[in-house]
């Protein structure tokens, strides 16, 4: 099958869509699909070219000036590539696939990653619309998507080429009990109440430490907030670390405290390690966490009932090797081949709908408007 997948940049950065991508694109150049990774470019492409993934070089962007480029652009691709499947993963790749070619050969698959954003819905042009998690899918339903055409297909990073060939991880040598959240420096990751949460247990836990993994424009914010509530001392501000691995394997409590998580990557990788997690029960979090099986899950922008769990894995042995052992289990799903087989099934339904679109045309029949058969 040859395909091509549609993304904004390859750049190692933590963010969770590209990563996702990257991990997909290289699992099924291993299975002997031909595959084409078009993007801005990015960190990503000495790994592209290592997996046998061709990389082509096609920035998108949102500002009009540059349609015209990019339609070109894309046409030059699909006239080198011929491609089986288009599979976008960003809304302005998304809209280049469905309306950048006057005669669409290909099948158009579109994943729903952000979808509390108001952009998320121009991803409703897929052949299918593939949603990281049901809680996704329901709201994707809500906004007019056929539910016909959606399809639910979970993250996962269990064997992530990404980390493949990369050293062993140096020790964070992180205090104990340390307390570690990988995440963006944004005000929905619930930084702030982590930060309220751990001041509340720092006269309860006078050794404690809290590591935040991760950065973004409300770094500056929540330094000020760590210094306001007293902490700044007991509180490592780490940046973005590409591989959290290490701080995962020395989490005494891993937190995940976002107000909006449609599938968090971060819940596979935490669950991997064997973490003693929790989590806001948000979006997508509950059906990561096998709802509430394998991590606590407790409401979203709540610091005291955040402190409570977290209080609860430091102090009751039970209760946290009850919850690893739950974290190891049924993980088989977040396997990047899992991950792929299910986006390959997902490609050939849709391939499907093409080649009933195309009977249909040489019918002398019509087609909905937006050239989808349903």
């Amino acid at each position: 099958m040859k395909i091509v997948h549609l993304a904004n940049h390859a750049l190692n950065a933590g963010n969770g869509i590209v990563n996702m991508m990257v991990d997909l694109a290289c699992t099924q150049a291993h299975a002997g699909h031909e595959v084409t990774v078009a993007s801005a470019g990015g960190e990503f492409e000495p790994l592209f070219a290592q997996h046998g993934v061709r990389h082509v070089l096609l920035p998108q962007s949102r500002r009009l000036s540059q349609v015209p480029s990019m339609i070109a652009g894309f046409n030059r691709l699909l006239a080198q590539c011929d491609p089986d499947v288009v599979h976008a993963h960003m809304m302005t790749g998304a809209l280049i696939a469905r309306f950048g070619t006057l005669r669409r050969r290909y099948a158009l698959i579109t994943t729903v990653h952000n979808e509390f954003q108001k952009s998320a819905s121009l991803m409703r042009f897929g052949d299918r619309v593939v949603a990281v998690s049901a809680a996704v899918a329901a709201s994707m339903a809500r906004r007019g998507v056929p539910r016909e055409r959606l399809v639910v297909v979970r993250n996962g990073t269990i064997g992530t080429p990404r980390f493949a060939n990369l050293p062993a991880a140096v020790s964070p040598q992180l205090a104990r009990p340390g307390i570690v959240t990988v995440a963006g420096m944004y005000r929905r990751k619930g930084i702030q109440d982590l930060l309220h949460a751990f001041a509340r247990l720092s006269e309860r836990f006078p050794a404690a430490m809290l590591y935040l993994v991760g950065d973004g424009p409300d770094r500056p914010e929540m330094e000020a907030l760590a210094q306001e509530l007293g902490v700044a001392s007991r509180t490592q501000f780490a940046g973005f670390v590409a591989n959290p691995r290490a701080y995962l394997a020395e989490a005494e409590v891993f937190v995940l405290a976002s107000h909006r998580e449609p599938g968090g990557l971060v819940l596979c990788e935490a669950r991997e390690a064997g973490c003693a997690i929790v989590a806001t029960r948000v979006d997508g979090n509950p059906e990561m966490l096998d709802d509430g099986a394998a991590g606590l899950l407790v409401p979203s922008a709540d610091p005291v009932a955040l402190a409570d769990a977290i209080e609860l894995l430091l102090t009751d042995r039970a209760a946290r090797a009850s919850l690893v052992a739950g974290a190891r289990r049924n993980i088989g799903t977040f396997h990047v081949q899992h991950v792929c087989d299910a986006y390959l099934a997902v490609y050939e339904q849709a391939l499907e709908v093409v080649r009933s679109r195309r009977r249909l045309v040489g019918s002398g029949q019509g087609v909905a408007a937006d050239g989808i058969v349903r």
